[in-house]
């Protein structure tokens, strides 16, 4: 419960990867209740870090004092295809109108210029061009209109969280946008190296298990720090704190 109490911490406090648009949302809206009624009870559900961090941010939504979840996970479909699904449609106390609501956390490491997930077949530019212009227009689409046809088209939001990661051995300017939206600096805490700079990291890393990505580990010193290397990437945490990736030598082509 203290991993869960505090990721639901994290997600209320954390500033978004990325600003400058309207329908992107700076922090997780404000007037959340976190206290010792906050509800932090163990996770159940699907193990990806993403549905965790989904049904955290339903718990918050739930929580606030203003806001209530009116929908969440609503599947469109449109001539016998699926178009996707809306995270969450949000009522806020004294408004009429709807807020349709999606979230998002994610991790980039930056190589030439662009932001690239571990798995490198994501990168920071096209998901936000597809959040923008295809998961939030969702909720403007003849399907999503047919469902419901009594609500006022709702007004949209994106809620994009994570950390964006610089390998500190090699030099390149860090880009200050993205697809015309500003890089939060706040958000570029993260270190990343190759398996042969591993070598190069001045102090005992730890292996971090996924539901773990965002917040870290309180008790590093209770498991043994990594010494090999697995062949795939790895996400650490080092015994100051500080966040880790760790890739094979052949990314990012190895994992496009």
């Amino acid at each position: 419960m203290q991993s869960i109490r505090d990721f639901i911490t994290w997600i209320s406090e954390s500033q978004s990867l990325i600003t400058g648009h309207e329908s992107v949302a700076e922090r997780f809206p404000k007037s959340s209740n976190i206290s010792s009624t906050q509800d932090d009870s163990e996770y159940q559900g699907n193990p990806r870090l993403g549905f965790l961090y989904q049904e955290l941010c339903r718990r918050l939504f739930e929580q606030s004092k203003l806001h209530s979840v009116f929908a969440e996970e609503i599947q469109l479909q449109q001539d016998g295809r699926t178009l996707g699904a809306i995270d969450f449609l949000i009522e806020k106390r004294g408004e009429p109108r709807l807020e349709h609501w999606e979230v998002a956390i994610k991790f980039y490491l930056l190589k030439d210029g662009l932001w690239y997930g571990p798995n490198a077949k994501d990168r920071l530019d096209k998901k936000l061009s597809r959040m923008l212009d295809h998961q939030l227009k969702m909720s403007d689409t003849p399907a999503f209109k047919s469902q419901y046809p009594d609500l006022v088209s709702p007004s949209q939001h994106l809620l994009m969280h994570g950390r964006l990661y610089i390998n500190p051995f090699e030099k390149e300017d860090v880009p200050t946008e993205c697809v015309g939206l500003r890089i939060n600096p706040q958000r570029v805490t993260g270190y990343w190296c190759y398996q042969s700079q591993f070598h190069r990291i001045n102090e005992p890393v730890y292996r971090l298990e996924k539901p773990l990505w965002a917040i870290g580990e309180r008790q590093r010193g209770d498991c043994d720090p990594v010494s090999a290397l697995p062949k795939h990437f790895i996400h650490c945490q080092a015994e100051s704190g500080q966040f880790w990736f760790i890739v094979p030598d052949d990314w990012p082509q190895s994992s496009m």
